[in-house]
């Protein structure tokens, strides 16, 4: 074979290993947008490039694998419901005091299903994983209780980030539809 048959044989095995490589990355690009829909954007953001972005992403879906996350049993599902209710008949008369329950009953439900609770960063990318969809809201209601510590947060923001724990809370208990209908 001459010589120029050898270059153009390397150039397109190079070429076609240029298209795989691509392809993988791509397609490992995609399962990440798709799995963690608005969290994929704001996690690219934050880490200033898409490669740290998504090997944040990996990271977390590894970690979350490690968890061992358990459902709850009816009747702690029944107590935490019963709880909630009660959190949110008090929104009327301590809107303040109903938040911070709030955000403490989401935290002993996450806790009870076995995810770790030391850190809010920590808490919220373990959430990312299964809940990509409520973790962005979870941050909100989070940063509003944080302003109502310093007395900075109105009784509408208050407002907002007990409706943002409730989608949370729901997801964690598993409550259906049905559920959410009756109450």
């Amino acid at each position: 074979m001459p010589y120029w048959g050898w270059i153009v044989i390397g150039i397109a095995a190079a070429v076609l290993l240029a298209v795989i490589v691509l392809s993988v990355r791509v397609g490992r690009s995609k399962r990440l947008r798709t799995a963690f829909g608005p969290e994929y954007d704001r996690t690219v953001d934050e880490a200033g490039s898409r490669s740290e972005a998504e090997a944040e992403l990996r990271d977390r879906q590894k970690r979350h694998e490690e968890l061992d996350l358990q459902p709850l049993a009816p009747e702690a599902r029944d107590s935490y419901l019963e709880q909630w209710r009660s959190t949110q008949e008090r929104f009327v008369d301590d809107p303040r005091g109903a938040t911070m329950e709030a955000d403490h009953l989401v935290l002993e439900v996450m806790r009870a299903r076995g995810y770790p609770v030391e850190d809010f960063d920590q808490r919220a990318a373990d959430i990312s994983v299964d809940y990509p969809e409520l973790v962005g809201n979870y941050r909100a209601a989070h940063d509003i209780a944080v302003r109502q510590s310093l007395g900075e947060a109105s009784t509408e923001d208050l407002r907002r980030a007990v409706r943002h724990y409730r989608a949370l809370f729901d997801e964690l208990l598993e409550t259906g539809a049905e559920e959410r209908l009756v109450r």
